[in-house]
C-alpha cells in the first residue's frame, strides 16, 4: 500500500493455519492423549517474534525507566556497542550517540493524553472495545495488560479442516468485515466462509452494579448459506471463544457443561475492574470442551489451539480441545459444537464481586430476547445517525447508501490499541553486542484505525490523516483521542515513526527486514487536513458549546508539539535553497532498482529524478508543508496567539502560497504540469548481467544508464503533478488551472471510468516493474485517496469566480460519479473494499483487499465532504 514504505513489499500472505487429523490413530490411553495435547500446545509454534514484555513490571514502571533511562544513554551505547567506538572518530562516534539519545527521548512537553477531556467518563467510555483489528473477532482493552477475548473456528474446504482466527486472504472468505460499528459500543459483524455464515455482534453497557467500563456481550449467530456446506461441517460447526489475562494472572476454570440457563465459562480478578465473570447462553443443543494454558505469548494463540485440537484428534478420533486445563493458566479456551443453524450469546460482567453485582439481571440483560432488543435499537440509531451527519439521501441512489454505511463501520471497526516499543534503526555500521541494529523508543500506547485488517493491522501516520477526515465528522472526541496518541509519539527532535509495530501481536505481521523505523526519515504530515478541518469547524460554528471548548483546549495543548513536528520537517527535509523541500531517504547508490523508490513519500515508486541529490525539490512535499504552515497560522490565529512563532508561519505561508515562485520551481509552462526537480535522465533501463562471484556465475538484473543525467524538471505527469491543484494553490484564474483540468480529464493522459489513474500512459515508468520483484504499485494504478484530494480541487475551483468554474463543476460530478459507481460495483461482486482499482481491467479491484481505511473516503465523497484547505 503506501507509505509508510514497506507495505508494497511486505505484501506477503500468511500460511493457512491448517489441522489435518487422522480420527483413525486414536491411541489407547486418555490421560496420555491429554499430556501429549497438554505437551504439544505448549509449544509456542513461531518463535520470530517473542513478547516485548521481560520484565514483570507494571506499565507505568515501564515508562518511567525507559524515561530515567534517558539520563545515562550515551553510557550505555559504550557498554552495548563493541567495535565500532574505534572504527569511528571520538567527535563522530560522540555526535551519533547524542543523536541517538534524542531519538528515543520524548519531546519535553505536557502529553495530549493527560488533557482532563481524555480521562473520567470518557476513558471510561472506551476502555472496552474491538480493539484488535488482526483478527476476525478481538476484544480488549485500552490498557497495556488487559484481558483479551477473540472468535476462533474450523472451517472446511476441500475437505481439509482449517482454524480460522487471524485475518488473511489465504483463508479466501467471501466475505468479512463490519456491516455496522458505531467506534464505541455497537458493532455486527457479517463473515462467509465457504458456506458458513457468521454473524458476529457485539454490544456494551454499563448498568446497576457494573464494575469499571462496563460488562459488554457477544452473539454468535451461525448459519448455513446452503449446499456449499460440505457433509462434515453441516453435522457439526466448532467454534471456539477464548479468554486470555495478558498480564499472566490465573484465570479460574468454570462450567463446562450446558444447561438451560446461562453457563458460567471463567471467571477472575483484573487490576482495573475488579471481579469479572464470563458467561454463555444459548437455547440451542450444544457440546463444550475446554482447555487452559499458562504462556505469555498471545499472538501464538491460533498455533495453540491448533496444536492442541490436532493432537488429540490424531490421538482419539475427535476433533475436540482435551478438557484439560494447566495449573496457573491464564488462557482459557472453550469450544462450543452446534447443529446449523445456531445462536450463541457470550456476557462478560465486570465489578462481579461488588456488594450487589446483579449477575443474574445484567446476564439476562445481555442474552436472549433483550440483547436482541438492543442490538436491533443500536442498529436503528447508527442509520439514523449515519444519515444525520452525513446527508447523503439525495446525492445518491439506495443501493449506494448501505456500501457507504460498510464503509464507515469497516473503518471504525478497524481501529485498533496497542502497546510497545518501535524499534530504532541504528547509524549505518553501528550495532550493539548481542548485535542488534537497533535500540527501543520508549514504551508507548496508541489507539488508531488501521489501513487494513489482513495486510496492514497496525498504525501508519500518513494514512491516519485521510482516516481522520472520516472519523472526526463521526465522533470528533474519538478523533482527538487518536490524534493525541499519535502526537504523544513525538520524540525530541520532533520526529514520528511512521509505521507503528507495537506489541507482539503487530510484530507477528511484519517481516524482519521491515521492523526498523529511521529517524531520518518522515512521512507525508497528513494529519494536519483533520487538524485544519476541526479549527475551520469551530470557525463555522459547526460543534456544540462543549464540543468548540474541547477541541479548542485539544488544539492549544497539540500546537507545541505540532510546532516541533513541522520544525522536524522544516530543518531535516529542507532543500538546497530556500523554500524547497526534498524527501530524503532515498538510495543514492541503487543499482537493482530502475527509479530508486521514494517510500518517505508515501507514494513508494511513483517515478522521481533517477539519479537522487540534495539538487532535488519534490512538489509534493512543497506542498504539504504549505498545507501544514496554513493549519498552524489558522490555529495560532484562532487561539489568538501574539507571537514571533504565529509570524514566522504567516510569513512562512505567504512565502509557500507564492505562484510565482511555485511556477519558476515546478512549472512546465508548456504543458501546464508540475514536477519535481533533479538530476534525471530518462534513459534508464533494467537488464540482465552475467556477474561473477566466489560461488560461480550468476545472473542479476541491474539497471543501466544510456544517458549522463542531467538537472531538470522530471516529466513524468501523474498525482505528484497536480498537488498544487489538489491543495487549492493555483488562482482561479490562471491558464495554469485550464491546462490542469485538461491534464485530468485526457483519457491518454490520467482520465479513466473508474478514476484518475496515478501515472499518465504517456510517462516512460507507466506501469513498469521497479525490480525483478516489484510489480507496478503507483504507476498507473487508481488510488482513492488521491482521487479524493483531486476531487476536493474541482470542488473547489467549480466554486471560485473564474473562467473554468462551470468546467471544474463537469469534470467533478463525473469523476465523484465514476468512483462512487466502481468502488460500490466492486464491493457488490466482491465483498470487499480494495487498496487500489486497477485501470487497465474496468476498474477491478486489486491489492489488499478488506482494505477498509482510506478507500473509507467513499463516504465523504458521496456525502461531497472536502478538507478545509484553502485560506
Amino acid at each position: 500500500m503506501t507509505g509508510g514504505g514497506s507495505r508494497g513489499a511486505t505484501r506477503r500472505p500468511a500460511a493457512a493455519s491448517s489441522i489435518r487429523g487422522d480420527p483413525s490413530s486414536a491411541g489407547p490411553d486418555p490421560d496420555a492423549r491429554r499430556a501429549a495435547a497438554a505437551a504439544a500446545a505448549r509449544r509456542s509454534g513461531r518463535g520470530d517474534h517473542g513478547p516485548l514484555r521481560v520484565m514483570a513490571l507494571s506499565p507505568r514502571t515501564l515508562l518511567l525507566l525507559a524515561v530515567a533511562s534517558v539520563c545515562v544513554l550515551s553510557v550505555a551505547f559504550l557498554a552495548y556497542t563493541g567495535g565500532w567506538w574505534q572504527a569511528e572518530s571520538e567527535s563522530e562516534g560522540a555526535a551519533a550517540l547524542r543523536r541517538m539519545a534524542r531519538s528515543v527521548t520524548p519531546l519535553d512537553a505536557p502529553r495530549m493524553m493527560d488533557l482532563p477531556q481524555f480521562q473520567g467518563d470518557h476513558k471510561e467510555s472506551l476502555y472496552w472495545g474491538t480493539y484488535r483489528p488482526n483478527v476476525y473477532l478481538g476484544i480488549r482493552a485500552r490498557t497495556p495488560l488487559s484481558l483479551i477475548a477473540g472468535l476462533m473456528w474450523i472451517g472446511v474446504k476441500n475437505g481439509q479442516y482449517f482454524l480460522r482466527h487471524v485475518c488473511q486472504d489465504s483463508d479466501e472468505l467471501s466475505k468479512y468485515g463490519w456491516a455496522d460499528h458505531n467506534g464505541r459500543d455497537y458493532g455486527r459483524q457479517e463473515l462467509t466462509d465457504h458456506g458458513l455464515q457468521l454473524t458476529t455482534s457485539f454490544l456494551k453497557q454499563k448498568g446497576e452494579g457494573s464494575g469499571y467500563g462496563g460488562d459488554w456481550a457477544v452473539r454468535l449467530d451461525a448459519k448455513s448459506e446452503g449446499s456449499s456446506l460440505s457433509g462434515a461441517q453441516e453435522s457439526t460447526t466448532h467454534l471456539f471463544f477464548y479468554i486470555a489475562d495478558e498480564s499472566g494472572k490465573s484465570i479460574t476454570m468454570g462450567s463446562h457443561e450446558p444447561s438451560s440457563g446461562p453457563v458460567l465459562l471463567a471467571s477472575g480478578l483484573h487490576e482495573d475492574i475488579g471481579d469479572w465473570e464470563l458467561q454463555l447462553r444459548s437455547e440451542d443443543n450444544l457440546e463444550i470442551h475446554r482447555a487452559g494454558f499458562q504462556s505469555i505469548n498471545m499472538h501464538n494463540l491460533s498455533d495453540l489451539v491448533q496444536q492442541a485440537v490436532a493432537t488429540n484428534a490424531m490421538q482419539s478420533g475427535n476433533l475436540n480441545l482435551p478438557d484439560m486445563v494447566e495449573d496457573f493458566s491464564n488462557i482459557m479456551i472453550y469450544q462450543v459444537s452446534i447443529k446449523l443453524p445456531a445462536k450463541i450469546d457470550i456476557v462478560f460482567l465486570s465489578g462481579a464481586g461488588s456488594e450487589n453485582p446483579m449477575v443474574a439481571e445484567r446476564v439476562n440483560s445481555l442474552t436472549g430476547p433483550m440483547l436482541s432488543t438492543h442490538l436491533e435499537s443500536k442498529r436503528k440509531v447508527f442509520e439514523e445517525r449515519y444519515n444525520q451527519i452525513f446527508n447523503v439521501n439525495n446525492k445518491i441512489v439506495s443501493k449506494e447508501l448501505s456500501v457507504g454505511r460498510v464503509a464507515l463501520s469497516s473503518l471504525l471497526g478497524g481501529i485498533g490499541y496497542f502497546y510497545g516499543q518501535s524499534k530504532i534503526a541504528l547509524p549505518k555500521n553501528f550495532s550493539q553486542k548481542n548485535g542488534d541494529k537497533y535500540i527501543p523508543y520508549w514504551p508507548a500506547a496508541l489507539y488508531t484505525a488501521v489501513p487494513s485488517r489482513s495486510f496492514f493491522p497496525r498504525g501508519f501516520l500518513w494514512d491516519e490523516g485521510f482516516h481522520q477526515l472520516v472519523i472526526w465528522r463521526w465522533d470528533a472526541h474519538i478523533s482527538m483521542d487518536i490524534i493525541g496518541h499519535w502526537l504523544d509519539l513525538i520524540n525530541a527532535d520532533g520526529w514520528i515513526p511512521r509505521e507503528q509495530i507495537l506489541g507482539a501481536e503487530a510484530l507477528s505481521k511484519v517481516p524482519e527486514e521491515f521492523v526498523l523505523q529511521y529517524p531520518s526519515n518522515g512521512n507525508p504530515p497528513t494529519l494536519f487536513l483533520a487538524l485544519r478541518d476541526l479549527a475551520s469547524g469551530i470557525h463555522a460554528h459547526q460543534f456544540s458549546g462543549e464540543e468548540a471548548e474541547k477541541i479548542s483546549t485539544f488544539l492549544e495543548r497539540a500546537y507545541v508539539r505540532l510546532n516541533s513536528w513541522f520544525q522536524w520537517f522544516n530543518s531535516t527535509q529542507s532543500g538546497k535553497y530556500e523554500g524547497t523541500f526534498f524527501w530524503h531517504g532515498r538510495d543514492n547508490m541503487a543499482t537493482r532498482e530502475l527509479n530508486p523508490k521514494t517510500l518517505t513519500s508515501g507514494l513508494d515508486d511513483y517515478p522521481r529524478a533517477s539519479h537522487p541529490n540534495n539538487e532535488e525539490r519534490h512538489v509534493d512535499l512543497r506542498c504539504w508543508m504549505l498545507l501544514a504552515s496554513n493549519c498552524m497560522r489558522s490555529i495560532a490565529e484562532f487561539l489568538k496567539m501574539d507571537t514571533s512563532l504565529e509570524k514566522d508561519y504567516y510569513d512562512m505561508s505567504n512565502q509557500l502560497s507564492d505562484f510565482g515562485t511555485l511556477n519558476k520551481m515546478h512549472l512546465d509552462n508548456k504543458i501546464g504540469a508540475y514536477f519535481d526537480y533533479g538530476n534525471h535522465t530518462e534513459k534508464v533501463r533494467l537488464r540482465w548481467y552475467e556477474l561473477n562471484d566466489k560461488d560461480g556465475m550468476r545472473r542479476e538484473l541491474l539497471r543501466e544508464t544510456l544517458q549522463p543525467p542531467q538537472l531538470q524538471l522530471v516529466p513524468h505527469v501523474g498525482y505528484v503533478s497536480l498537488f498544487p491543484f489538489m491543495m487549492g494553490a493555483i488562482p482561479p484564474e490562471s491558464w495554469v488551472l485550464e491546462k490542469q483540468l485538461d491534464l485530468i480529464s485526457d483519457k491518454s493522459i490520467l482520465w479513466t471510468d473508474y478514476g484518475l489513474r496515478s501515472l499518465s500512459r504517456t510517462s516512460s515508468m507507466y506501469m513498469k516493474r521497479n525490480t525483478e520483484h516489484d510489480a507496478p504499485y503507483w504507476r498507473g494504478a487508481i488510488w482513492i485517496n488521491m482521487n479524493y484530494m483531486i476531487l476536493s480541487g474541482l470542488h473547489h475551483y467549480s466554486h471560485e469566480d473564474g473562467p473554468y468554474m462551470v468546467r471544474a463543476g463537469e469534470l467533478y460530478d463525473e469523476l465523484r460519479s465514476n468512483l462512487i459507481r466502481n468502488i460500490v460495483r466492486n464491493y457488490q461482486e466482491t465483498g470487499f473494499f480494495w487498496e487500489n482499482y486497477d485501470q487497465q481491467n474496468k476498474g477491478k479491484g486489486k491489492g489488499a483487499r478488506s482494505f477498509t481505511g482510506w478507500t473509507s473516503l467513499v463516504v465523504l465523497i458521496m456525502s461531497e465532504s472536502y478538507p478545509s484547505l484553502h485560506r
